[in-house]
């Protein structure tokens, strides 16, 4: 029997998912969370054999999900079912330790194929993801020292931490700085890479290769 945890912010389709696998006589969904918080307490509680992971949630996203589960329970496998396709979202996730890859609109033996497939230690992409992740690989990314040098030292120290999800007042707290200081050195970053928000340079910080487990 395995032992599945189900984790998406969509209460409907938590509910859906645990019907569909406790059908199959082979899978036991033990849990739903709806966020990567929950998440992350919930592997700790149960310790599923697997993690059925959405990515677009609050709190905390399933690629910092991902990443913090493979980190800390390597043995437990995380299948991404989400309807998110981007580039950007399949790569994070990839490079966040994901065992698969699939979308909402995979059908029901498909899904539970994949979660038995994975246990056996087979990789399960949705082929829409494969041609992207290709088109990724194909077209290549800059080296990480192209990006980094865009970026002081002390940026990049707060980029990474950034990324892992802490506020600007644990950044200040780590790195022994004022709020303020760590508030404009965060508008910099930001500038620096063209992006928005504190989300999107998080993505570009796993995209590229500046965070990640092996940090």
């Amino acid at each position: 029997m395995i032992r599945v945890l189900i984790v998406d912010d969509q209460v409907i389709v938590c509910e859906g998912l645990r019907v569909v696998l406790n059908a199959s006589p082979n899978i036991s969904v033990v849990g739903l969370a709806h966020d990567g918080a929950q998440a992350l307490e919930q592997v700790a509680a149960l310790r599923p054999d697997l993690v059925l992971m959405d990515l677009k949630m609050p709190l905390m996203d399933g690629v910092r999900a991902t990443q913090a589960i493979s980190e800390r329970f390597p043995h437990i496998p995380v299948l991404i079912l989400t309807t998110y396709d981007e580039d950007e979202w399949v790569v994070d996730a990839v490079r966040a330790g994901a065992a698969g890859y699939l979308l909402k609109d995979t059908g029901r033996d498909e899904i539970i194929a994949a979660i038995e497939g994975t246990i056996a230690g087979r990789t399960h992409v949705d082929p829409a993801v494969v041609e992207k992740l290709f088109g990724f690989v194909k077209r290549g990314t800059p080296p990480k020292s192209a990006i980094a040098e865009q970026l002081s030292e002390r940026e990049l120290a707060i980029l990474r931490l950034l990324a892992t999800g802490l506020t600007n007042a644990d950044i200040a707290d780590r790195l022994v700085l004022a709020e303020g200081t760590v508030r404009n050195h965060v508008s910099t970053i930001l500038a620096k890479l063209d992006v928005t928000d504190r989300a999107q340079a998080t993505a570009f910080a796993w995209r590229y290769g500046l965070v990640g487990p092996e940090r």
